[in-house]
């Protein structure tokens, strides 16, 4: 593994935060929260900043975006009902994809817990063909740049 790899990314490496609270079913049998939630948060953290501040219509869009790849790297673990604080920034912006890169801090954490990434590629909602970018998610990405 390279350097990078085995960095620890710190909360301020992240341009925006997104509380997300624990739920119960979250954790499993050895008492803390499942690796399978780690990516839904990632997903939540990146399609609520695509809604609030992209203006995406999740129902009504002609254009969408196509999760192509994820990934994650545990460090630390969350356990119900602790708050996980997901980060998010821009890694690399193409013409049709964006690579967004994630961090899961708890509470007063600076350094994260869980990191990875998720590419997304924006696609024709009737054919999955890809597109450029809309411009206003574009401008949004690019706010999250770092």
């Amino acid at each position: 593994m390279n350097d990078k790899a085995n960095s620890v990314g710190r909360r301020e490496d992240y341009r925006h935060f997104l509380t997300i609270p624990t739920r119960w079913k979250d954790n499993d049998v050895y008492g803390h929260v499942n690796n399978v939630n780690y990516i839904s948060f990632f997903d939540t953290v990146i399609n609520r900043y695509l809604i609030d501040t992209g203006g995406f219509d999740l129902h009504q869009a002609p254009i969408i975006g196509i999760a192509v790849e994820t990934f994650c790297r545990f460090r630390r673990s969350f356990a119900f009902p602790e708050d996980v604080e997901a980060a998010l920034r821009t890694g690399h912006l193409g013409n049709s994809s964006v690579r967004y890169e994630v961090g899961l801090f708890g509470k007063g954490d600076d350094e994260a817990r869980a990191e990875g990434h998720f590419v997304h590629v924006f696609c024709e909602r009737a054919t999955n063909k890809p597109v450029p970018i809309p411009a206003p998610i574009r401008t949004a990405l690019e706010k999250l740049k770092r």
